[in-house]
């Protein structure tokens, strides 16, 4: 069964690959002096920027290219 699926070497660490790594591009954009009182205030900051980013498609369409991934409909 092995056998008939292809295997591929892929490097340890590419986040070139990953298309959530441009999603995390995209929330560090903010000001790097960006202090959270504790763990609860980040959740919400990221919470707050990551549902920005839902409602701009184009970004997140912005992080596939670098990938070479394509999404196609079912």
């Amino acid at each position: 069964m092995a056998a008939d699926l292809p295997a591929a070497q892929l490097p340890s660490y590419a986040p070139e690959l990953n298309p959530a790594e441009g999603i995390w591009s995209l929330l560090e954009r903010s000001p790097a002096d960006f202090a959270a009182a504790d763990l609860h205030h980040l959740t919400r900051v990221i919470k707050r920027k990551l549902k920005k980013i839902q409602f701009r498609p184009h970004l997140i369409d912005g992080c596939l290219p670098p990938t070479g991934l394509i999404i196609e409909p079912p």
